[in-house]
């Protein structure tokens, strides 16, 4: 039985399904499309993993890394076990990515948030924490040293929190890198933006869900696409941080299918 009380045999061909994300990039809101729209299987969603030796109805989502031990995430152990059930046949790994500079900009305002009042708000922070992307310029201009303290994984910033540090910029891009490599399928936040029906479907073949979709009305991610790239023009500190990214970070920024500009400049997809 699953910690809901629900059977968790495999029903048909179902297999588990971990829905798994890093820090900051859409996993919050493909869950609630599940939730919302897979049909009878959304009672098998859990918040959370675990490993399971066959397949289940189940579906976990959380946090966690590969490689590193880092704050607020399952650790690499944890992650080992689901991989070897995806390798082993019994389940599937759905992992969500978006541009890694729009994560380190959201995680920067969620984890000061945190660590400052201990306050856990869900959801898309930099739009519920400023009333525009201006208001969010001035603030990282005024406290860009402590943005780069947290994107260099300097451990003083989470120093109020017991525990291992948060994963730094160059950390968080190859996280994502590696799940890219393993995922049974990888599913970018920005298509969602573009076309959320289309990128659902894919998600919903993995998990062998029967389900008419021709009357869905999916609602977009509640974020700004691509916002670094304004920030980055009214804030030149964060356009130096771009500029000075070491080569192998910029090499799996584009290896996750987004660009370096031709002039040297920000990053785009």
């Amino acid at each position: 039985m699953a910690a809901t009380g629900l059977p968790i045999t495999c029903k048909g061909c179902d297999r588990t399904a971990y829905v798994l994300g890093l820090f900051g990039n859409g996993r919050h809101y493909v869950k609630e499309l599940i939730a919302a729209n897979i049909g009878k299987r959304a009672i098998y969603l859990i918040e959370g993993f675990r490993y399971h030796p066959a397949p289940t109805s189940l579906i976990y989502t959380y946090h966690a890394t590969i490689k590193y031990t880092r704050l607020l995430q399952d650790p690499p152990e944890v992650t080992s076990q689901l991989l070897h059930s995806v390798r082993s046949g019994f389940a599937d790994l759905i992992f969500i990515y978006r541009h890694p500079l729009d994560s380190v900009l959201s995680n920067w305002v969620w984890m000061r948030t945190y660590f400052r009042h201990r306050s856990r708000g869900w959801g898309e922070d930099i739009r519920m924490a400023y009333r525009s992307t201006e208001d969010l310029c001035a603030d990282l201009e005024k406290n860009f040293a402590e943005f780069k303290a947290f994107a260099e994984g300097d451990a003083s910033f989470s120093a109020s929190v017991p525990g291992p540090r948060f994963l730094s910029f160059a950390e968080y891009v190859e996280e994502t890198t590696l799940f890219i490599e393993c995922a049974t399928l990888s599913l970018r936040l920005e298509d969602f933006m573009i076309d959320p029906l289309k990128e659902f479907s894919k998600l919903l073949r993995v998990m062998s869900v029967d389900l008419d979709t021709s009357a869905l009305r999916l609602p977009l991610p509640r974020t700004e696409l691509y916002r670094y790239r304004k920030v980055a023009e009214r804030v030149p500190q964060f356009q130096a941080f771009i500029d000075e990214l070491d080569p192998e970070t910029k090499r799996r920024i584009e290896r996750m299918g987004y660009q370096i500009d031709a002039s040297g400049g920000a990053l785009v997809s």
